[in-house]
């Protein structure tokens, strides 16, 4: 084996908890309240949650025949350098770091640390010293790294224990990533059929508006792509599984039965769980529920049902924690293996075997991110900056169909080229509907950062690098 290639040891099963593990988060604890309060309608939540669902679906099978037809560790960094050149890879490569991966996985270590707290007491500084330490960036707004210290500092010792773990076996890594999955499945599903069939709801909550529901026209395209950011974070992380296809066994078959199984799992699971909270909990009610999930358990189990959910959002949260950290590095490896970055984030551990130097930036860049603040800023500006890479990959599936029209491809998209025109669409439609409602929301005072400008600007400050590793290749030669 090179020194540069990583072993093949992620089967069919592992490959599918990866995709369900990368998706299965926190979100599902705790947007289905935000979705409520934006739309105020039980089938317009539940509509949300399947547009989202297939159209990430369509997503997934254009990444499904690029990762067939280049099964290489990476994934989509290596399908926009055939489709667009260096510049743009590398400009997703320094976004994975800069804001997706790191945002993503520090987002969710947040959640897991608040949740955490559940059972013990963590630390705080007093009002005061959390508001001494204020970082301004301008037209951005203000952080405090300071507060919610105790959570911010379990988060961070979680991100680097599981740093720790990834970098000493990718199949250890992979092991606890496969088991929280199973449980965390298995859990949410004993929480829908606990609700569900408890009798202590009402099936009239499916189809009873909020009071003074009045969405039509632009108001309701607004409200319903706010709605959205939240479906698609939740959905986020399909793509983890083409990052890791250098190390998958017959990655031309199994890139794209586990995209499928582990994608429309989810997108079942999804809407099981919000018909369970629905049941149980009014519209309204849920549009004022801080965490939706313990409510509605706390409705059938009393006060056990917020242990419970407790519980089951800290294994969600350090399931989902470790599977990112162990996609995501193989990006900084790919892009230190095409010369576009530090040359030691690309080399493998001659011991363990592993990309442990890409593990570790992941893990450091991320804590350090933890710092910055709440779970809504840092999921919103990860999901944004995301996307706008979803649309580019799928663009650059038309420009490689076009190129390489003689290429091997052991998969095809379904439904090209239309399926995969209606993603960009809708990729076009949420940017600038997200844009246009950040922006809105800072100027009238609703919103102290703008994420989505936050995430443009950190990904336009790893510019000046590129062009570095550029020179620094040149003089080299």
């Amino acid at each position: 084996m090179s020194p540069t290639q990583l072993k093949k040891t992620i089967g069919l099963w592992s490959a599918t908890s990866i995709v369900i593990g990368s998706i299965i988060g926190a979100n599902i604890f705790m947007k289905p309240a935000t979705m409520a309060a934006q739309l105020g309608s039980p089938y317009l939540i539940l509509l949300v949650w399947l547009i989202a669902g297939v159209v990430s679906m369509f997503g997934a099978m254009a990444y499904a025949e690029l990762g067939a037809m280049f099964p290489e560790t990476g994934g989509q960094y290596v399908y926009l350098r055939y489709a667009f050149g260096d510049f743009i890879a590398y400009l997703y490569g320094w976004a994975s770091i800069a804001v997706i991966n790191t945002a993503s996985i520090a987002a969710i270590g947040f959640v897991f640390a608040s949740y955490t707290g559940y059972f013990i007491a963590l630390p705080q500084f007093s009002t005061e010293v959390q508001q001494s330490v204020v970082l301004h960036i301008p037209l951005i707004g203000d952080i405090f790294p300071l507060q919610n210290f105790g959570v911010k500092a379990l988060a961070i010792i979680m991100i680097m224990g599981l740093s720790v773990v990834n970098y000493l076996s990718v199949r250890s890594g992979n092991a606890v990533q496969f088991i929280a999955t199973v449980l965390k499945t298995a859990a949410i599903l004993l929480l829908v059929l606990g609700l569900l069939f408890s009798g202590k709801g009402d099936t009239a909550n499916f189809i009873t508006n909020a009071p003074g529901f009045d969405l039509t026209g632009w108001k309701l395209i607004g409200a319903f792509m706010a709605a959205t950011t939240g479906a698609f974070a939740a959905y986020d992380g399909w793509n983890n599984l083409n990052m890791v296809a250098g190390e998958m066994k017959e990655p031309s078959k199994n890139i794209t039965r586990s995209l499928m199984i582990g994608l429309w799992t989810c997108i079942i699971i999804y809407m099981l769980v919000t018909l369970a909270y629905i049941y149980v909990l009014p519209i309204e009610v849920m549009a004022t529920s801080p965490l939706v999930a313990s409510d509605a358990a706390a409705v059938v189990m009393g006060s056990v049902g917020g242990t419970a959910i407790a519980l089951l959002i800290v294994i969600s949260t350090f399931g989902s924690t470790n599977v990112n950290l162990l996609a995501c590095a193989r990006v900084i490896f790919a892009m230190s293996d095409s010369k576009i970055f530090f040359k030691h984030a690309g080399e493998v551990h001659p011991k363990f075997h592993t990309p442990g130097n890409a593990v570790l930036i992941l893990g450091v860049w991320s804590s350090l991110f933890v710092l910055s603040g709440s779970f809504d800023l840092l999921a919103d500006m990860f999901i944004f900056i995301g996307w706008v890479f979803y649309g580019l990959v799928i663009l650059g599936l038309f420009i490689l169909r076009k190129r390489m029209p003689n290429a091997e491809r052991p998969y095809k998209a379904w439904g090209y080229p239309l399926v995969p025109i209606l993603f960009l669409l809708f990729t076009g439609l949420y940017i600038v509907t997200t844009l246009y409602n950040d922006i809105t929301n800072y100027v009238e005072g609703k919103s102290t950062i703008i994420n989505s400008v936050f995430g443009l600007l950190l990904t336009a400050a790893g510019i000046p690098l590129y062009f570095y590793f550029k020179w620094k290749n040149k003089k080299q030669v």
